[in-house]
């Protein structure tokens, strides 16, 4: 599966993994062990909006994490939180903006190891 579900892991990668910003997101991204698979999880608070933005915010945040699962090196857990005024981003913005944070945590991530 590659989903965060427990709030104790959601809790572990914000405080203890590299933070990448984009305008509109905030992605955290911690190294875990090579043998397990990458896995994404989605912060969107109601500082976004209402249901139906939150919602929307999360099946777009979803389809980019699923679209970057094979582009990503496995042992890695990733959480994205969600900034007001995400809602009213471009798909193409909001897509090239997690991409270029995702890029800068895998190189960033090679340089260190």
């Amino acid at each position: 599966m590659n989903r965060i579900a427990r709030g104790a892991d959601f809790r572990t990668v914000v405080r203890s993994g590299r933070r990448f910003a984009t305008p509109v997101a905030v992605v955290y991204v911690r190294e875990t062990d090579a043998a397990s698979p990458t896995r994404f999880g989605f912060i969107v608070s109601k500082a976004v909006g209402g249901s139906v933005e939150r919602h929307l915010v999360t099946r777009r945040l979803r389809a980019i994490g699923r679209a970057a699962l094979p582009d990503r090196p496995r042992g890695a857990d990733v959480v994205v939180r969600a900034l007001p005024g995400i809602v009213e981003v471009p798909w193409d913005t909001l897509r090239a903006g997690v991409d270029r944070a995702l890029d800068r945590a895998r190189t960033e991530g090679t340089a260190q190891r």
